[in-house]
Order: structure tokens, then C-alpha cells, then sequence
């Protein structure tokens, strides 16, 4: 199962804290990560395997959008700041309507994210 992590920049430390509140089953076999260019670097720095695509703004939720409708990303954990303005908002929307044109789990904040991690790890 592939997982996408992406956190805008307010949100990342809450991103890696998560993360880490759930590393027995990220880093469990059978689950991947896939993350936007600097929030995969912040979990490669918490010590996570991820394959990063570009920085958010420069493409990289596009990137992701594109494996979620490609059928290779099964779930997106994106934790949005809904207090700050985004330039690349566009890029976010698009992502959010591809998840839910493919059926794709999306949690935008830690309070969803959490019970979908924790519906997938029972189903393990």
C-alpha cells in the first residue's frame, strides 16, 4: 500500500510527530511512502523511507495526483494549514477532487489521518 504524506509548511513538525506516533506500522512491510519534496525530507530526517517527488508549489502535489488517478497511491494524508494562503491552491484542489474521483482515502488534518491508519493497521 502506498502511502502519500504532504504537509503544508505550518503543519510539517505535526506531520513528523504523527508519523512517529505510527512507526511500528509505516515501516511495516507491504506499506510505502511517497511525500512532497520537503516533507519527505523532514521524514527521511525522522528516519523513514520515502521516495519524494517535487516540493508542493513546484509541482509535486501534481505529482502525487497523478499516481492517485495512475492507480499507485491508495491513501493521502495531507495535513493542510487552513489558516495560511497557499499559492499553488489550484495544485491542492486538484488533488483533492482526483481522491475523490478515484475513491481514494484523503485526511486534510491529524484528527482523520488517525482513524484511517488506524482502520488499515487492524485490517493488517
Amino acid at each position: 500500500m502506498e502511502i502519500a504524506v504532504i504537509a503544508h509548511d505550518g503543519m510539517k513538525a505535526d506531520l513528523v510527530q504523527f508519523l512517529n506516533e505510527h512507526k511500528a506500522f509505516l515501516k511495516s512491510e507491504g506499506i510505502s511512502l511517497v511525500a512532497t519534496g520537503t516533507t519527505g525530507s523532514k521524514a527521511e530526517n525522522a528516519g523513514f523511507k520515502v521516495i519524494k517527488m517535487l516540493s508542493g508549489p513546484l509541482g509535486g502535489d501534481a505529482q502525487i495526483a497523478a499516481r492517485v488517478a495512475e492507480g499507485k497511491c491508495n491513501m493521502v494524508l495531507f495535513f493542510k494549514d487552513p489558516l495560511a494562503k497557499h499559492p499553488h491552491e489550484p495544485d491542492i484542489n486538484m488533488l483533492m477532487r482526483v481522491c475523490d474521483v478515484h475513491n481514494v482515502p484523503l485526511a486534510t488534518n491529524q484528527a482523520t489521518a488517525e482513524l484511517l491508519i488506524k482502520a488499515i493497521s487492524q485490517l493488517s
